[in-house]
């Protein structure tokens, strides 16, 4: 498997798991929890291809579905529940930071495969990124992870940057794809347990 196809499994995996998790946090039933997964695991890749004008492959490869329902099997199997706070349940965080960084990795590398300059592929790493969690939060009326959580989609931005000027002057390979993931994970886990925040303009409210 390419490195693309290995980041985009994983993504798949990570953010079903994840949208199982605020499924049963939300009390929704089977159907639910399954609408749920699936829309947090293929959100984002189904915009960023409409974006770059292609079929989207969550409705044209099996392989796309059989990652998303082995991951909410996986998940139902060992009862990975989180009926309070999932943002709080080092599991949840987990699976989410992981899809967050695969699917930022593969919106670059299709906005690089595309053409895009750094604006466009920064925008393909983002959507492609928090995409699917924004839509699994509005369905359920929470305050998208993305606007309230600090080093999220920052994240996602400077993976973005660091895959355009790696391509930029010739040294993208898959050991880089990988240190940059490792870096970028590391990072959101690091400024999560240790509450980093951007700069905020005004007061609190």
């Amino acid at each position: 498997m390419t490195i693309f196809a290995v980041a985009d499994a994983l993504g798949l995996a990570s953010f079903a798991i994840s949208g199982y998790l605020m499924g049963v946090r939300k009390g929704l039933d089977l159907l639910g929890i399954l609408i749920a997964a699936f829309l947090t695991a293929l959100g984002g890749g189904v915009i960023r291809d409409v974006i770059v004008g292609r079929m989207p492959v969550a409705f044209t490869e099996t392989e796309v579905l059989l990652y998303v329902t082995a991951a909410v099997a996986l998940a139902y199997t060992f009862r990975l529940h989180a009926k309070k706070r999932p943002e709080r349940f080092a599991i949840f965080i987990l699976m989410d930071s992981m899809g967050l960084v695969a699917f930022a990795l593969t919106g670059a590398l299709v906005g690089i495969e595309s053409g895009f300059n750094i604006f466009g592929v920064m925008l393909l790493a983002f959507v492609t990124a928090v995409g699917g969690g924004m839509i699994r939060d509005i369905m359920v009326n929470e305050v998208p992870m993305v606007l309230t959580s600090d080093f999220y989609g920052t994240i996602a931005l400077l993976i973005a940057v660091s895959v355009f000027i790696c391509d930029r002057i010739g040294c993208l390979g898959n050991f880089t794809l990988v240190t940059i993931a490792a870096a970028a994970l590391a990072l959101r886990l690091i400024a999560y347990k240790r509450g980093w925040r951007l700069p905020k303009l005004g007061g609190e409210r």
